[in-house]
């Protein structure tokens, strides 16, 4: 349901261009092309949410879903980090679960349970219930979203990020009926109903494609492709399930969008980086589990890393810890071709001071 609010207003109060950001380039742009830069360009996973006072306030008067499908709500949500902390570049507030929505899942979100979908996809006659849809016309909130924030992020030097759950993570959903939990129902279909796991892959992906070209051709400038639960799925079956997926997605948005950058973020990708690195995508973002440095030697030259700050890091309560913890991170990603992230998103309760305390560590940084 879209519900309509008199709340937002264009802000004019974003942080003015960075000396380093010629024309207005967003460093994260620059980062991603290769540049040499005397700092790295940060934002964060999940960097609008419920750790901040700001969104709490927003929460009592909506609910999850009716901030995803309210864009004036949604682009004041996403303002919320912008305006506190400086960050490099604003992901649209909205959710990986939105497009099977569309698909015709009923999908709920409880502060308890999270999300869920009352009428998960259990047998193979049940994919003859996920339907088609028009992004530009059934996702036309999220559309409107990105609009308005690219307005907003006019000659500040901030990119705009849009994003979608890779086709394993949203099939894992659609089969589990709610987030990962022993991957129960995704793996019978894995080892036991592989021909109907594929049909499901295959609708996903041509629906992905779709949704991520309409938020290109809304405003984003970098597409991240979310595949938090491939890291759970046996070897023997990743590349021909999970990559061979990602490798249609980001082909298919390289092809017509060549100037448009694609970020892939695996969650437990450890001992699945020398496969991810066949990829053509432009960025691959690292959880917490692998140091930067020793990466890159599993990439080719030249590939670009984000990452990958451990998000329990900013529960410390010793700055200066956590100050160390952020310019090591800074240390290993290098001068060139990284981006400043979390191995994650950032945490409910998080003290906001530690985000800022990040922040303004990365800020300060010359190489």
């Amino acid at each position: 349901m879209t519900m309509t609010s008199t709340r937002y207003q264009p802000t004019g109060n974003l942080p003015t261009p960075y000396a380093e950001t010629p024309n207005f380039e967003p460093l994260l742009l620059r980062a991603l092309k290769g540049e040499t830069l005397e700092r790295p360009p940060v934002w964060m996973m999940r960097q609008a949410g419920r750790y901040m006072p700001q969104y709490q306030a927003v929460r009592k008067r909506h609910t999850f879903l009716e901030i995803c499908h309210t864009p004036e709500v949604a682009v004041e949500v996403t303002l919320q980090p912008l305006q506190q902390f400086g960050f490099d570049a604003s992901i649209i507030f909205s959710d990986i679960l939105i497009p099977l929505q569309a698909m015709g899942l009923e999908l709920a979100f409880t502060d308890e349970k999270g999300p869920q979908f009352a009428n998960p996809v259990r047998h193979v006659d049940d994919l003859k219930r996920l339907h088609g849809f028009d992004p530009m016309v059934d996702c036309d909130f999220l559309i409107k979203s990105l609009q308005m924030m690219r307005h907003e992020l006019k000659d500040t030097g901030i990119a705009l990020i849009g994003f979608a759950g890779a086709p394993w993570t949203l099939a894992s959903y659609a089969l589990e009926g709610c987030s990962w939990k022993t991957g129960r129902f995704s793996k019978q279909w894995l080892f036991e109903q592989p021909e109907a796991l594929h049909q499901l892959l295959a609708t996903i992906t041509a629906m992905v494609i779709d949704y991520c070209d309409a938020q290109i051709q809304a405003g984003a400038q970098v597409i991240q492709l979310f595949d938090t639960w491939a890291g759970n799925v046996p070897t023997a079956y990743y590349e021909a399930f999970v990559q061979a997926y990602q490798a249609q997605v980001i082909d298919a948005l390289k092809a017509k969008h060549p100037t448009v950058a694609v970020i892939i973020f695996v969650k437990h990708s450890r001992g699945l980086l020398p496969t991810m690195a066949k990829l053509n995508a432009d960025c691959f973002s690292l959880d917490e589990l692998t140091r930067l440095d020793e990466a890159r030697n599993l990439f080719p030259a030249g590939t670009v890393l984000q990452g990958n700050l451990d998000s329990t890091a900013l529960f410390l309560t010793d700055k200066a810890k956590l100050q160390a913890l952020t310019e090591a991170t800074i240390a290993q990603g290098g001068q060139s071709h990284y981006v400043f992230n979390l191995g994650h998103g950032v945490l409910p309760l998080t003290p906001v001071e530690n985000v800022a305390l990040v922040v303004d560590t990365i800020k300060n940084w010359h190489w």
